[in-house]
């Protein structure tokens, strides 16, 4: 009996840790920071399938939204509200291109690699409009390549 308790007990520990895994990440939505003015700090996010990202309004007339063609196939668009915090479960695996959608044009962007980059070449292909493409160049040539 004791033997079966503590197998029950054991296999339990096991189940419950497993769930304990996912991690949330917070992202600062900021008009100044260290890489310059109107950015998302950090930049760069890498996560695991089944973490979360939450994107904080630091500083107020931001938002997050996923871009067209720069989110995993199957993976569920976002857009949060101004200035509100918006939070995001990372369901599949890829890269996950990211938007301040008043400052777009500005460079306010952001790039989560969840796992595997496994849409990384089609998140190359998407265009961006002012110095959002040289950010996203920037970020995308720091994700090694592999499904």
């Amino acid at each position: 009996m004791r033997h079966t308790t503590f197998i029950m007990t054991a296999l339990a520990a096991v189940l419950l840790t497993g769930t304990a895994h996912a991690a949330d990440h917070q992202v600062k939505m900021l008009n100044k920071g260290k890489q310059g003015v109107m950015v998302f700090e950090p930049s760069l996010i890498k996560a695991a399938p089944g973490d979360t990202v939450t994107f904080v309004p630091t500083d107020k007339g931001h938002d997050a939204a996923s871009i067209d063609g720069m989110i995993p196939s199957g993976a569920q668009p976002f857009k949060g509200e101004i200035s509100k915090p918006v939070t995001i479960t990372l369901r599949k695996e890829g890269v996950y291109g990211v938007k301040c959608v008043p400052h777009y044009g500005m460079g306010m962007v952001a790039l989560i690699v969840a796992g595997k980059p496994v849409n990384l070449e089609q998140a190359k292909a998407v265009k961006h409009p002012g110095k959002a493409k040289k950010v996203f160049a920037e970020l995308l040539s720091s994700v090694p390549a592999g499904k």
